[in-house]
């Protein structure tokens, strides 16, 4: 198979549905698998629409992408990888796409970014938060437990936010913060995921 067909994921539904897009090299760069995307947008179908979105470490973009693609209200994408940016940017001026922040930084600093900055002040506007966040960390670096407290000090999560985590299929979810609850879980091929409500 050609490289270049290698490197493509396809948007699943929503205003570019079939839509095949390039992604960069890199390793443990793994797009999420359609059916999982699928199964995922269809348990987000009634939050979607108009939510802001955070979407951790994109690598690939496809679940960013896939919201915007259904109609998000605004999606902030992290990644460390420039080549992954790039490509990322390339994606969403193809596309059109113009509610989409694209941030080549760690993900870590991004939300110790969040966590430093200070509380808006009594009558200004309250500080920007997400209904919805993707937690797709690389496999195998242990990285979905600090992440999920990491973001719960971040104060960046509206009132029953939803978090979405994909891990490993044999590594057992870790404890998570006491206010967030599993309302979905399933397993596909060598993964396992889920979706978390916030009861804030």
């Amino acid at each position: 198979m050609p490289k270049a067909k290698a490197n493509q994921l396809r948007i699943i539904g929503g205003q570019w549905r079939g839509r095949k897009l390039s992604f960069a090299d890199g390793d443990g760069l793994r797009p999420t698998m359609d059916r999982v995307r699928e199964t995922l947008f269809n348990w987000l179908q009634n939050d979607i629409v108009g939510a802001r979105c955070l979407d951790l470490f994109t690598g690939s973009g496809a679940l960013g992408l896939e919201a915007l693609a259904r109609y998000a209200g605004e999606v902030v994408m992290i990644d460390k990888n420039p080549q992954a940016i790039r490509m990322i940017g390339n994606n969403l001026k193809l596309l059109g796409a113009d509610n989409a922040q694209l941030l080549k930084m760690d993900a870590r600093a991004y939300l110790s970014h969040l966590s430093s900055s200070p509380q808006a002040a009594e009558g200004s506007t309250p500080p920007k938060t997400f209904d919805i966040v993707f937690l797709d960390p690389p496999f195998n670096k242990q990285l979905v437990e600090p992440f999920c407290q990491f973001l719960d000090k971040a104060n960046c999560l509206s009132d029953q936010a939803s978090i979405y985590i994909e891990i490993e299929k044999k590594t057992a979810l870790p404890e998570l913060p006491e206010n967030w609850q599993v309302v979905k879980e399933k397993k596909a091929g060598q993964l396992a995921y889920y979706l978390l409500q916030v009861d804030k």
